[in-house]
């Protein structure tokens, strides 16, 4: 005898919309002769399912375990409901709801069934630089609201052709409500203009836009979530005009490579870093650079990796196929301001940089920056998160009211907490321009509009004058002040899972501390709930200020006159300007001190001649660690006073001293700047140890922009280990700025969500 039937409701949370779910709900439920629907809705997916009690009891599970691969089931809640008799299972539009908890995909690389398509002669997408499906294709950068449906998407400009639209509503194909589903004949185009020549269009335009790149010029590309700007990396003509162009003497180009055999011809490879390359993100990834790889000496000038990532959309597999094996694909901006993303926009404000433009129609309603990694102890890391990993949460350990966290001033995002989860933005930029602020201000409104949340609080740094503060003083929320390295550590902590406590370890350029002074070479204890300051690298002078950022060789005539050493080590730079620098310090007159990590690396940076000027943040750092030697390295001399009563300083005026005897025994720079990555590790391990022994704890977090360097992270973190230490690192958000506003939306979390307990 039959048992009696039942039916079930299962609302289904987490990225749940635009990866295939509900065809893969269809399928199951139709092999296992379940009647009911499927929907989207504006909290994820929402099941009925009437049918034998054995197969309703089992579809749970199946969902779990069949899953499609870009979708994350967060949560899975399930009530009885009384059976209706249905028979067949229905796919139904979405629903139209006031509330608003669905998760908004991100955009995913081409995947191989539609690369098929491209290449196939007889397909009718061959050659169509837009195909996609339900496994792949834009999401975030075209979607205005959720429910996540065509008419909410950019897409809602292009009208379905028949067979386009008869995939769209079969729930058996794998076009089943790809909301970006288009072909040749109902979808966006391509279009090629170049000034004093016709416009041309579709296959045209692309082949014309590779002739333009082998020809030397350069090319702005409109992608998935900007523009970019696009040369012969072979080309060093090419090369140098883009620099000249785009204001960016010496900051590396981000380099494409057809595929990874193309990039074994430049770069070294690891089995973790093809990981990584090949990913559905498809991040650029830093790699070690072959010696004779034929790039172009100005693609990242001075430094021993190259940044290369593969094609992720159908453009650029054509693009490639057009006999470009290598592009540098650059973002399409001047400097410091946001990748362009209208068509318009871009023909404006890259005009003076880009001699044409391949151009489409497909509007970009999010701008979104390629995501970037580096390979730290065998691992990705992010250095700046963006496109493939938005909108994607980071979990909280608790439930919290809306947060929002503007984050810092540079390399900034903002975070939006929304239940036990927390939203960290795409890469934003530095806010010192007025585009970058206004794409702050437009960042803020379209995650909140997603979320479906409007922010109760906002957390922010306690530096008064950057941008990100000042908003958050104007915005008349309630507002949660939380301290920069505090915030740094917060964020290690959050990422893995921890509340702490944690010896934090939060080494970078500079940050505001309590007082107004400034910090960045940091040994804190902390929790989300706060920190004590327990040590800091002994602060030097910044003589002129900011001057001394820009210019590391006033650095380094600080440490050496505060290690009591000539300046004579400085002899390149004119003798008026060392003398002027000098007068500073003696008077100290615009000499503000800093404990910033990043300026001691600047200081030696410069020490060792390796540079005295800087065109971008953190250069001089960057190039001190590409010439340092490899392999095992002696610390150089440092001391350290430890204390209870008052934070301890680690002293590295006996390092500078060190350092002047190397430079007059002409000692390469390469092994001075070994020594002193290894001085700081193993400064930072006895500091950890100190600790230990004082407060009985063995976890240390390492956070702050010094931290994506290779060289310090892996010393530091093999020692540690050594000495017993767990040791969190970053891997989910970046140790830099841009992973700030995850720290500070944990703490404000944290306290807000304290204080409401009865």
């Amino acid at each position: 005898m039959a048992s009696p039937a039942m039916r079930r409701a299962i609302r289904v949370r987490g990225t749940v919309q635009g990866v295939g779910f509900r065809p893969t709900v269809y399928r199951l439920a139709s092999a296992a002769h379940l009647a009911g629907f499927v929907r989207n809705d504006s909290e994820g997916v929402w099941i009925e399912i009437e049918g034998e009690p054995r197969a309703i009891a089992r579809f749970p599970d199946l969902l779990r375990l069949e899953a499609p691969v870009l979708a994350r089931i967060d949560g899975l809640e399930i009530a009885e409901l009384l059976p209706l008799g249905e028979t067949g299972f229905r796919v139904l539009g979405s629903a139209e709801e006031q509330s608003v908890q669905a998760n908004v995909p991100a955009d995913v690389a081409t995947c191989a069934a539609c690369l098929r398509e491209l290449f196939d002669p007889s397909d009718r997408r061959y050659r169509y630089p837009f195909v996609n499906c339900t496994d792949c294709g834009p999401r975030y950068t075209i979607v205005r609201d959720v429910p996540y449906d065509r008419a909410r998407t950019t897409m809602d400009a292009f009208t379905l052709c028949q067979r386009c639209l008869e995939e769209y509503k079969d729930p058996g194909n794998r076009r089943f409500h790809a909301e970006p589903n288009a072909c040749p004949v109902c979808g966006p185009h391509l279009t090629f203009v170049e000034p004093g020549r016709p416009k041309l269009e579709k296959d045209e335009a692309l082949r014309a836009a590779a002739k333009a790149i082998q020809a030397g010029k350069v090319v702005a590309v409109k992608g998935l979530g900007g523009f970019f700007l696009a040369v012969d990396p072979a080309n060093e003509e090419a090369v140098a005009a883009l620099r000249r162009r785009k204001r960016r003497p010496h900051k590396p180009f981000a380099l494409m490579a057809r595929n990874l055999e193309e990039v074994e011809k430049i770069a070294e490879l690891t089995k973790s870093s093809r990981r990584a390359l090949q990913s559905l993100t498809r991040p650029i990834v830093l790699l070690r650079a072959k010696p004779g790889a034929k790039v172009a000496p100005g693609v990242a000038p001075g430094l021993s990796e190259i940044g290369v990532m593969l094609p992720y959309t159908p453009l650029h597999h054509l693009l490639h196929a057009e006999g470009l094996p290598l592009l540098v694909m650059t973002s399409g901006n001047l400097s410091e301001e946001p990748i362009a993303k209208d068509n318009e926009q871009a023909l404006e404000k890259l005009s003076a940089v880009a001699d044409a433009f391949l151009l489409h129609d497909r509007d970009i309603h999010t701008r979104v920056d390629d995501s970037v990694f580096r390979m730290v102890d065998q691992s990705p890391q992010p250095i700046r998160r963006s496109r493939g990993l938005v909108p994607d949460s980071v979990p909280l350990l608790f439930s919290a009211p809306p947060i929002l966290a503007v984050g810092a001033e540079l390399k900034n995002t903002v975070c939006l907490v929304r239940g036990g989860e927390a939203y960290l933005s795409p890469h934003i930029g530095d806010l010192e321009n007025i585009e970058t602020f206004q794409f702050f201000e437009e960042v803020i409104g379209k995650l909140s509009r997603l979320l479906g949340v409007e922010p109760t609080a906002v957390a922010h740094d306690l530096h008064p004058d950057y941008f990100s503060t000042r908003w958050a003083l104007k915005s008349g929320l309630p507002r949660q002040a939380v301290q920069h390295h505090h915030a740094h550590i917060g964020s290690c902590l959050a990422e893995n899972g921890s509340r702490g406590p944690a010896i934090g370890v939060a080494f970078d350029g500079t940050g505001c501390g309590p007082a107004g002074d400034l910090w960045g070479g940091e040994i804190l204890l902390a929790d989300l709930a706060g920190f004590r300051r327990l040590g800091h690298l002994r602060p030097i002078a910044l003589p002129g200020g900011e001057a001394a950022i820009r210019e590391p060789w006033r650095l380094a005539a600080a440490a050496l006159a505060d290690a009591g050493v000539a300046l004579d080590c400085l002899a390149r730079v004119a003798p008026m300007r060392r003398s002027a620098v000098r007068q500073l310090l003696e008077k100290k007159v615009s000499t503000p001190l800093a404990t910033g990590a990043g300026r001691w690396f600047d200081a030696v940076s410069a020490l060792c001649g390796v540079r005295d000027e800087i065109s971008y943040e953190g250069q001089a750092a960057v190039e001190l660690e590409a010439i340092a030697r490899p392999g095992d390295a002696p610390a150089y001399p440092f001391e350290t006073e430890w204390r209870l009563e008052a934070p301890w300083e680690i002293d590295l005026r006996p390092t500078v001293r060190a350092i002047a005897a190397d430079l007059r025994s002409a000692t390469p720079a390469s092994e001075m700047a070994a020594r002193f990555h290894a001085t700081l590790a193993v400064a930072i391990v006895q500091s950890c140890r100190c600790a230990r022994e004082q407060f009985q704890v063995n976890t240390v977090a390492l956070s702050g922009g010094c931290f994506q360097n290779r060289l310090l992270t892996e010393s530091t973190r093999s020692l540690l280990e050594s000495a017993g230490f767990a040791v969190l690192l970053h891997r989910r958000v970046p140790p830099n700025d841009g992973g700030l506003a995850l720290g500070q939306a944990a703490i404000a979390a944290f306290r807000l969500s304290e204080s409401q307990r009865p």
